[in-house]
């Protein structure tokens, strides 16, 4: 646990900071990833994903559970601390491309429409939260989710050919 730790935490605190925008609430959230992991381990299937694939999803998806849970919005650490986290491995869309799926992956990804193929990249690979997106696409929370499940079943539906 220690070599997964030390070799993804950087990367997923990284994806925690970027949805959360405060280091101590993204470092409980990075503490819950791991807690998840040791407790989950035998739900990852590599056929699926990657291991840092998984890792980032998990560690996304508890970020946005923490963000939808706060009260009142706090933001004591401006999002560029996250730049200054030593972090040279490829990013998790280099990580699932290169898997034995990367042609059917690109491929599958192109065939979407423009629109849904920049948000599930900036979703599912930078790591933005669905409101960031419909922030950033000046459309209605409730859209935005249409576009992404419209763009995943399609994707899910190109992969499974």
């Amino acid at each position: 646990m220690r070599t997964i730790f030390n070799a993804t935490s950087p990367k997923l605190l990284g994806i925690c900071l970027r949805v959360l925008k405060d280091r101590e609430e993204a470092e409980d959230a990075l503490q819950d990833v791991f807690v998840s992991v040791w407790q989950r381990a035998s739900s990852f299937d590599p056929a699926k994903a990657s291991a840092i694939t998984w890792l980032a999803t998990i560690a996304r998806n508890r970020s946005i559970d923490r963000l939808r849970s706060r009260k009142q919005q706090r933001f004591s650490a401006p999002l560029e601390d996250g730049l200054e986290i030593p972090d040279d491995a490829p990013d998790a869309f280099t990580l699932a491309a290169d898997g034995q799926g990367r042609q059917q992956l690109k491929g599958c990804i192109a065939e979407l429409e423009n629109r849904a193929q920049s948000m599930i990249r900036a979703a599912f690979f930078d790591g933005l939260a669905y409101s960031q997106l419909a922030e950033r696409a000046g459309v209605p929370l409730g859209t935005l989710k249409g576009w992404m499940r419209r763009g995943l079943r399609q994707l899910r539906e190109c992969l499974q050919k």
